[in-house]
């Protein structure tokens, strides 16, 4: 039998990444945040985000693409980017 594994969680709420996209909050609440890590630069051998795109989207599959995003900013850091995504979830 397969161990289930846990979502990573910020704030309470999973935050899933593949590759340089991430999801924040659950799938099944009206509206998650899309993250997308659109470039980087190098911070003590780390690579560290330094512009994300982030839009707040429904989760209503029955609506068209062009609906479902309901807000979209860009950000200069993936932190920014959280702090941004944890306020148009209503995160405290």
């Amino acid at each position: 039998m397969a161990e289930k594994k846990a979502f990573f969680t910020y704030k309470g709420l999973p935050l899933v990444r593949k590759g340089n996209q991430l999801f924040f909050g659950h799938m099944y609440d009206e509206f998650v945040v899309q993250i997308d890590i659109v470039s980087t630069e190098k911070k003590g051998g780390i690579d560290v985000a330094n512009k994300v795109i982030i839009r707040k989207m429904a989760t209503d599959m029955t609506l068209p693409p062009n609906k479902q995003i309901v807000k979209k900013a860009e950000k200069s850091s993936l932190y920014e980017a959280l702090d941004y995504a944890c306020a148009w979830l209503k995160v405290s």
